[in-house]
């Protein structure tokens, strides 16, 4: 087992740190995202829609498996199921630059991470939970109990997948999630591949 170096453990902590912040700056900022000035009360938003109890875990989760997917060249996606919490995946791929390729006026600059900020669950934006316009997104996080039927789905006839799915505490109580549970009996592990499952 491989022990992380002080510069592996220090870059995953800064952008761990990093994606939590922007995550909390998407959720309550308007403007001034970067603290230039002191916070006015201009700078927040109205009203929130959104939850934060999942988002450190999604990033935590999302954090670690870029670096073992980066490590060991894994055919590895991340399914997330909380509803609200949907900045953490917006989040990891404006870190990424995926966003800000499919949505460019969401550039990698301070105009753009203003942008980013107000869009997130206002009038006009974005919704609060991961929906089909994040990139990469396969799940409707809004639409409690698919995720990890989605997860199994995706690893299918697919032996090199490994679907890493986070079941969000809310969807756990819902129809759908309690049969996919029993997915993993369609599974051949010859042919499929394996569901990673986290509750958060």
């Amino acid at each position: 087992m491989s022990v992380l170096t002080e510069k592996e453990l220090y870059s995953i902590d800064r952008y761990f740190r990093t994606a939590n912040y922007l995550s909390a700056c998407q959720m309550y900022l308007l403007d001034n995202p970067l603290l230039k000035r002191p916070l006015r009360i201009t700078d927040i938003k109205n009203k929130l829609v959104g939850h934060w109890g999942t988002v450190p875990g999604q990033n935590f989760v999302y954090t670690h498996l870029n670096r073992v997917i980066k490590k060991y060249d894994l055919d590895m996606i991340y399914i997330s199921g909380p509803g609200h919490g949907g900045q953490a995946s917006v989040t990891n791929t404006y870190l990424e630059g995926t966003y800000s390729e499919v949505y460019p006026n969401i550039s990698e600059d301070e105009e753009g991470l203003k942008k980013l900020c107000k869009q997130f669950s206002f009038p006009g934006g974005i919704s609060s939970h991961a929906a089909p316009e994040t990139p990469g997104s396969i799940n409707e996080g809004g639409e409690l109990g698919y995720s990890l039927s989605h997860a199994f789905g995706a690893v299918l006839d697919n032996p090199d997948l490994i679907a890493a799915c986070v079941v969000g505490d809310g969807e756990a109580e819902t129809g759908p999630l309690a049969t996919s549970w029993h997915s993993n009996k369609f599974i051949n592990p010859k042919t499929d591949g394996a569901v990673l499952m986290d509750i958060k």
